[in-house]
């Protein structure tokens, strides 16, 4: 039996500010954020809420070690409830708060079918990518464990969805290309997933006919065009994720965790890295199935004939240019690792792949990307 939700409650609003007036921000709220977003939308506000800057824990996506530090920090303080204004690092670590993890993230994932929920939560995202203000997992780099994990529990939902076009507006180029790039994929995954349903599907459809359509747009007529297409983007990005919080991810996210794990590449880039290679491998596997249908999908919304998925590749290409694995410093001495740790650590995601995939065809694709 499949089964279709949108747990939190989806607000829009224009601004941070008409955000602070319906939100009723208080001295028992926490504010979870980096100071380049804060002090350009937030400061003059003069909110009496307690606030944690990211960045001052570590940089890049969320560890272990960082997430720990941050919840030491955050105990030191009485807090009802979580706002998070931010990416995917600051939405995923502010779930984490929402649960309260007074003995730290190893613990959490040693006792995930327990957790419980100990503060409200509100998520503002501030790029079009993540989709995790609408899902009930955070990802996280387990380092004495080597691979990035997901944390999965019903307690962390958030209470709202904030979605605020706004933030959008000083969003550098390349942040916009590459969680965009994450929606997009989101969407695509989850409508090949087989946990995919007719409602589900609507969301996926949706968000790829609009992250797609802006794409040619930006193509013809130049990267700005992003800035009038910021409301539609961030909307997509919301739709990809109440997509693939029903129908789930899959093999693409799975294998990008080894690669941004070790080397440090930011999640977005690393799904970019195997997208449209894991594509082929599905349709040569099984090229009479959800795949043709998908595929005629993608001519049919970027106006072109041939090969979808060349096709497909190459407007990527014109949105952002896909490195290979050895520019982020992998070896072919990574290959069979890479390979093993998807299989032995990502079944969460492997299981909603189109179709099965073998270590040996993982290897494969991790090869072609060398």
């Amino acid at each position: 039996m499949k089964t279709f939700s949108v747990r939190p409650t989806i607000v829009e609003a224009d601004t941070f500010e008409a955000f602070v007036k319906d939100f009723n921000l208080c001295e028992t709220d926490l504010i979870l954020t980096n100071e380049y977003i804060y002090k350009p939308f937030m400061e003059r506000f003069n909110l009496p809420c307690h606030t944690i800057f990211q960045e001052k824990y570590g940089g890049g996506e969320p560890s272990d070690l960082m997430v720990d530090a941050i919840l030491e920090e955050a105990h030191k303080v009485p807090t009802n409830r979580v706002i998070a204004v931010g990416g995917g690092t600051i939405i995923d670590i502010a779930k984490v708060l929402a649960l309260g993890g007074e003995s730290g993230v190893d613990a959490l994932y040693d006792n995930m079918a327990n957790l419980e929920r100990k503060r409200n939560l509100v998520i503002i995202p501030t790029t079009c990518g993540t989709g995790s203000e609408v899902t009930n997992i955070a990802i996280i780099n387990r380092t004495r464990k080597g691979t990035k994990m997901g944390l999965v529990s019903e307690h962390m939902y958030a209470d709202y969805a904030v979605l605020i076009p706004e933030f959008l507006s000083s969003l550098p180029y390349g942040v916009f290309a590459t969680s965009s790039i994450d929606a997009l994929i989101h969407a695509v995954e989850s409508y090949l997933s087989p946990k995919c349903t007719p409602f589900s599907e609507m969301f996926s459809d949706v968000a790829m006919r609009t992250i797609l359509g802006g794409y040619v747009a930006i193509a013809e007529k130049g990267a700005d065009t992003r800035f009038e297409l910021s409301t539609e983007f961030l909307r997509a990005s919301n739709q990809a994720g109440i997509a693939f919080g029903n129908a789930g991810c899959a093999a693409v996210h799975a294998m990008s965790y080894a690669l941004g794990s070790k080397y440090h590449v930011a999640h977005g880039e690393s799904n970019y890295q195997f997208f449209v290679d894991v594509l082929r491998v599905y349709r040569k596997k099984n090229p009479d199935g959800k795949i043709a249908q998908f595929a005629d999908l993608i001519n049919e919304i970027l106006g072109t004939t041939g090969d979808a998925f060349d096709n497909l590749d190459a407007l990527l290409e014109k949105i952002l240019h896909k490195k290979r694995m050895s520019d982020y410093g992998a070896t072919e001495a990574d290959l069979d690792p890479f390979a093993q740790s998807t299989v032995d650590n990502q079944q969460r995601l492997l299981g909603n792949n189109y179709v099965g995939l073998s270590v040996a065809e993982i290897r494969e694709i991790y090869a072609s990307r060398l």
